[in-house]
């Protein structure tokens, strides 16, 4: 749901796995897979895909639209037999909007990087991994059936008891690499290359690594994770950089926005977060008008 980047790199890899696979895309998009899709990258192929632009019975449905779209799509899912849901986001709070519509709904956390290219075609740029968990923190039945889906499809999957830390920290991470390419134009790489862009990825880091102690959460060295994977992802665009390119929204108000909410709730003063949100709104506000 949400036949994207991420969504047809994932489709395409349980496709090729033999499993029946529906895009579900909008617009250009969708009328682009009607006539294939095309990878290019670290796998150069070219497949018929079944596309839809809508929803329809499945046994689970991957959710990869935008944060800003989860609200409308799971309201569009409730009137299917959608199966377990599992959300591939970035950003806070989509597992909680689609369960207000939904059951079964699992939470995902992705490292595998993907780019669009153009329409029907999308650069594989990055490997990574995928981690599926509940949100009530037990390995259930469907946590352990889109593991297996994943695994069999040959995407670096697993069953994780701490899902609501890992998409926290995910969307730390990405305040502090997003945003900046966003603002910059530039690749994940320059984040560390370039020094005055890394002082302001660090300390965005530490601001986040500090909120998400103050909820409980048991983390540390946030700033280094900020550099791994950015080195391991340096050529990607970010999803972020590729929606100002393109002129689009962005989830910033998921990411540092949804940061700055919530320390805001804690008590914490988050500058470098909240500088950085104010920043991409203005972009967002002269690339949209």
């Amino acid at each position: 749901m949400g036949a994207g980047a991420l969504g047809c790199l994932f489709g395409y890899f349980i496709k090729k796995a033999g499993y029946d696979v529906i895009f579900v895309a909008r617009g250009e998009q969708f009328k682009a897979l009607k006539r294939g899709l095309r990878i290019s990258g670290i796998i150069e192929d070219e497949v018929e895909v079944k596309a839809s632009d809508k929803p329809e019975d499945a046994d689970v449905t991957f959710v990869t639209v935008k944060a800003y779209d989860t609200e409308a799509v799971a309201k569009k899912l409730a009137n299917v037999n959608c199966g377990i849901v599992c959300s591939l986001q970035n950003g806070i709070g989509n597992e909680e909007t689609l369960a207000m519509y939904l059951d079964r709904v699992l939470g995902g956390v992705t490292t595998y990087a993907s780019n669009l290219v153009e329409y029907g075609h999308i650069e594989f740029a990055g490997e990574g991994k995928t981690f599926i968990g509940d949100l009530s923190g037990k390995i259930t039945e469907d946590v352990l059936m889109v593991v297996e889906l994943l695994k069999n499809s040959k995407i670096n999957a697993e069953a994780v008891t701490d899902i609501r830390k890992r998409i926290w920290l995910k969307a730390v991470v990405n305040s502090a690499i997003n945003p900046i390419t966003a603002v910059c134009r530039v690749r994940n790489g320059k984040i560390v290359e370039i020094p005055e862009f890394w002082n302001v990825a660090k300390r965005i880091a530490s601001e986040g690594e500090e909120m998400m102690r103050m909820m409980g959460f048991d983390v540390e060295n946030v700033a280094e994770i900020v550099r791994d994977v950015a080195e391991r992802t340096r050529n990607n665009r970010s999803s972020m950089l590729q929606d100002i390119e393109r002129g689009r929204r962005t989830e910033i108000d998921f990411i540092n926005g949804a940061i700055v909410k919530t320390a805001e709730e804690l008590g914490i003063d988050v500058p470098f977060n909240r500088l950085m949100y104010w920043l991409v709104k203005g972009v967002e506000r002269l690339e949209l008008g």
